[in-house]
């Protein structure tokens, strides 16, 4: 793929979602919305953080994901009692057997490598969940008074149970805000999920295919960088934030009585470049407000944080985020 901004290279991009779709079709039934937005996540350069109940399926779809790429894979299960140094590593001291000599040397954590899928992330309390906070916003690990970068591509898939369930923790603000997306994964209906049954109950088992190297990864995200945006698109994107944050001039009634707090600038900038990947996998050159308010939930429903008022009315985010949508006018 070429490093510009042509029509074969944004062809060459949808034909790469294509081939990422028909591959996981084979263990994958439904969820193609869902599905989308992991992609346009990846390519985007981001992380995602898939939230549902148990026995969805969000584990096999991260792990269906990193079979089609040709990186490096590793797993965290998250317990209460796992530690930082489980994730990122730690020093041990080693002894030169000719000099004597000691000295210390870090071995490196399952942190280390393209894809990391941190399962039932919210399993695990916040101190060990923080522990991926520089890797995920600096593509780098602190250890030892020295720092290691992260070899690109690396993005983090999370998955987390309802934070209603018995033995989860809520993660904290600033990590919830280096996920690009919350993708929220919910059942199938009854037609998708019989298929689904009869797929995975039968005798044989597809096997999935590599379709993508990290060079594609990489080059994937450059392109998404130079898809254009037009002044309107971008306005639209800080209007529908700045909306959200209580006190502002942009901000309702409903917003005013029931958010604690609001989306940050770093919401507006994952609404751009979620809506550039988006438009690219849907074969377009150009971001239009439809791709901003399409990812306005997975991209803003962790960022918004509603007080106690909301809660005793039983009000949830995404009323208050379609609210939203519908006073702010393209």
């Amino acid at each position: 793929m070429e490093n510009k901004f042509e029509v074969d290279a944004v062809q060459a991009m949808a034909a790469m979602s294509t081939s990422l779709r028909s591959e996981l079709s084979k263990v994958i039934v439904g969820q193609e919305e869902v599905i989308e937005q992991i992609i346009a996540t990846i390519f985007a350069g981001g992380h995602a953080l898939l939230t549902g109940l148990p026995g969805l399926g969000k584990t096999l779809l991260v792990k269906s994901i990193a079979k089609l790429m040709s990186l490096s894979f590793k797993r965290i299960q998250f317990t209460p009692d796992l530690m930082p140094a489980d994730i990122f590593g730690t020093e041990v001291m080693q002894v030169d057997k000719q000099s004597g000599e000691r000295s210390f040397r870090f071995i490196h954590g399952p942190l280390f490598t393209n894809i990391l899928l941190a399962d039932e992330i919210n399993r695990t309390p916040p101190k060990t969940q923080s522990a991926l906070l520089e890797a995920m916003g600096e593509g780098q690990v602190s250890a030892g008074g020295k720092t290691y970068v992260l070899e690109e591509p690396f993005f983090v898939l999370a998955t987390q149970n309802p934070i209603e369930l018995e033995g989860t923790y809520p993660l904290p603000e600033a990590q919830l805000d280096r996920f690009l997306m919350n993708i929220v994964m919910d059942y199938l209906p009854l037609a998708e999920e019989e298929r689904m049954v009869r797929q995975t109950t039968a005798p044989e088992q597809e096997e999935l295919k590599p379709v993508l190297s990290a060079d594609d990864i990489l080059a994937a995200r450059r392109l998404v960088r130079q898809v254009p945006v037009s002044s309107n698109v971008i306005s639209y994107a800080v209007r529908l934030c700045a909306a959200t944050r209580p006190g502002s001039e942009s901000a309702g009634t409903l917003v005013n009585d029931m958010v604690k707090w609001g989306a940050g600038s770093r919401a507006s900038q994952a609404l751009i470049m979620a809506g550039k990947a988006r438009a690219l996998l849907q074969g377009r050159r150009n971001v239009a407000c439809e791709d901003v308010s399409a990812l306005l939930l997975p991209v803003l429903r962790h960022r918004v944080l509603l007080n106690f008022r909301a809660e005793a009315e039983g009000l949830n985010v995404e009323e208050v985020l379609q609210q939203v949508a519908a006073t702010v006018k393209e």
